[in-house]
């Protein structure tokens, strides 16, 4: 499998799962007046009351990808049918599409056109392979600045840092009714989430291992866009820390587009070849 592919997907998929740590970024302005103390049940409905709610989602995408010292920059577009299709067309030059790529709450694709590849696996084997949970609500999440839509949200505690709201829970589990008969019972085992006192938004996002704190994953969220009348981070930055390796992932957007008509093309040439496993960059 070409190292390219190999990036595309390590690119999409280790920037959702639970593994770095990052200080929050981007150019929000300081709260500098003490903010009032508030409960977790407060905090947790301001965060759903000013989540971004949408059916269709589209945007053009600038990313920086960085393994250790080593760099590589795509861009291309983004398409989200809410909770049903993630869709992703990386165009590294001149504006021709070198891999498709496709996620849905059952499986996940992609076509390279470089290697005349493709391939097509549901999230058993991806996450056996990530050796994560990972599951279409934490991506989808992930992607637009969101908490996960699936899980419990009645065991956070809140407290304030950095002149931020925190709210902090531990063993955070997939609620019943959302869990797959192919999925084992899902849970996150520490999760953080600060908010911006101003509008509520996530600002950043923690995910680590209980047992092993050199596993941790951040999502930090800025540069927020109004559009039709919502607010939408074009800013986002991820970091990515285990015992093998530092990955750092930055992603920015622009044409933002919300509910209008799009499609989800993914027709696979019959010339292309499958193939059946993957390996991650190492």
């Amino acid at each position: 499998m070409s190292s390219f592919t190999r990036l595309t997907l390590q690119l999409f998929l280790m920037s959702i799962i639970a593994t770095g740590f990052v200080s929050c970024t981007g150019s929000r302005k300081a709260v500098r007046e003490p903010i009032k103390e508030e409960g977790a049940e407060f905090l947790t409905n301001k965060l759903k009351e000013h989540e971004l709610k949408f059916q269709q989602f589209s945007a053009k995408f600038n990313v920086t990808y960085q393994v250790d010292r080593k760099k590589t920059n795509v861009s291309g577009n983004l398409r989200i049918d809410c909770d049903s299709i993630i869709w992703i067309s990386i165009t590294p030059a001149l504006g021709i599409e070198a891999v498709r790529f496709m996620l849905t709450p059952d499986s996940i694709k992609f076509i390279n056109r470089l290697s005349n590849t493709y391939f097509l696996k549901d999230f058993i084997y991806i996450n056996q392979l990530l050796n994560k949970t990972l599951d279409y609500d934490m991506a989808q999440a992930f992607l637009i600045g969101n908490d996960f839509s699936l899980y419990e949200s009645n065991s956070f505690k809140a407290s304030i840092e950095n002149q931020q709201y925190k709210l902090n829970t531990v063993d955070r589990r997939k609620l019943r009714r959302y869990v797959r008969r192919s999925e084992d019972d899902i849970s996150i085992p520490i999760q953080s989430i600060w908010l911006d006192p101003q509008n509520f938004k996530v600002s950043k996002v923690l995910l680590k291992e209980a047992e092993r704190d050199s596993r941790k994953f951040v999502a930090s969220y800025g540069e927020f866009e109004a559009v039709d009348g919502k607010l939408i981070p074009t800013d986002l930055d991820f970091k990515v820390e285990t015992d093998e390796k530092k990955i750092r992932i930055h992603i920015s957007y622009s044409k933002i587009q919300l509910d209008q008509e799009q499609t989800y093309p993914f027709r696979i040439p019959e010339s292309y070849t499958e193939i059946t496993k993957i390996q991650p960059e190492k």
